[in-house]
């Protein structure tokens, strides 16, 4: 019975999953191509101009940009069930080569901006928590709550200024310099400004929301016992509270994925950084539409999967969470 139980969970969520994909495409889809614009001009430049109506209908022929929306959306949903994606119209290839080009520089930026926002957000949460309406929280509220103020387009700029032009000390745009893709030191210092923009753009709104879990906890009932015994503060804050925040912790992990891409985005077309953000601008530009699918359908199942997993693990590590999808036993076994 319990084994049914766990695949009939698991399939619901498998269900779940694939639903939520097929909606997002359906609605990306239509809106794509609702939106003016001309997708021709993607593929054809400026020749599109000078082209008659015969070979105007030729081209959109060619593109299957011709046949009603819906029979271009069943006609692409065949094609991706056979594991066709399409070609770019701008960059005249397989979509999935295009983006598999230029995903593992996001991949970096976004997953390294991701361990610091979280490891540092941790250390300097439960640092507020420790030094609650001491000089040391309040210099770090308050400095949190200015630089979280300040756009991020606009402090990339402001670094580009100072270290790209000014001081010269590191590149202003770029994943790696020409001729030495192969060079880690190279493209980690392509990655400095990008990743600091990333870092201190979100930092302090999570250190901020850590901190005051922390602090929930801090005046929990079971705190109070543990202080009345004879446990030191430090042993109740770091080996009780913190470990009581985690569900909290990888929620808010979960939840942020999507904000700290959408930030990601914006630094890449900034730093002109060749990643999935510059793609995905160039793709709405461009009116690419193969392209701008598979990049919104893998966002949004990135997105999807990291609230599931949260979900997950908060069950695991919460009984109480677990103990509510669980079905309550019945009167006689209960007797």
């Amino acid at each position: 019975m319990e084994a049914k139980e766990t695949v009939l969970f698991y399939g619901k969520k498998l269900f779940g999953l694939l639903f939520s994909i097929f909606l997002l495409s359906f609605i990306v889809f239509y809106i794509a191509r609702l939106a003016p614009g001309d997708p021709l001009v993607s593929y054809y430049g400026d020749r599109v101009e000078k082209m008659s109506p015969a070979q105007r209908e030729q081209a959109e022929n060619k593109l299957g940009l011709n046949a009603p929306v819906s029979m271009q959306y069943i006609k692409w949903l065949e094609n991706v069930l056979h594991g066709n994606f399409g070609i770019s119209y701008k960059y005249k290839t397989d979509v999935t080569k295009v983006i598999g080009e230029r995903i593992g520089n996001t991949l970096a930026l976004g997953g390294i901006g991701l361990l610091l926002i979280f490891g540092l957000a941790l250390l300097l949460g439960a640092a507020c928590a420790w030094f609650e309406d001491r000089l040391p929280d309040r210099i770090i509220c308050q400095a949190g709550a200015v630089i979280s103020c300040i756009p991020e387009f606009w402090l990339s700029l402001i670094l580009l200024l100072i270290f790209a032009v000014n001081l010269k000390w590191l590149p202003g745009s770029g994943a790696y310099t020409v001729g030495r893709e192969g060079e880690w030191g190279d493209r980690i210092r392509h990655l400095i400004l990008p990743i600091t923009v990333v870092v201190l753009g979100h930092l302090w709104y999570y250190a901020y929301m850590i901190r005051n879990k922390l602090l929930q906890e801090i005046r929990a009932d079971y705190v109070l016992l543990a202080k009345s015994k004879g446990l030191k503060r430090r042993s109740v804050l770091f080996r009780h509270c913190l470990r009581n925040t985690m569900p909290s912790y990888l929620s808010i992990m979960a939840v942020s994925v999507p904000h700290i891409l959408g930030g990601t985005y914006i630094i890449e077309t900034v730093f002109s950084y060749p990643g999935i953000g510059t793609l995905s601008y160039e793709s709405a530009r461009y009116k690419d539409y193969n392209l701008l699918m598979l990049l919104c359908i893998l966002s949004g199942m990135l997105v999807i999967l990291c609230n599931m997993a949260a979900q997950l693990i908060n069950e695991r590590i919460d009984p109480r969470i677990r103990a509510e999808r669980e079905p309550e036993a019945p009167e006689e076994m209960i007797l």
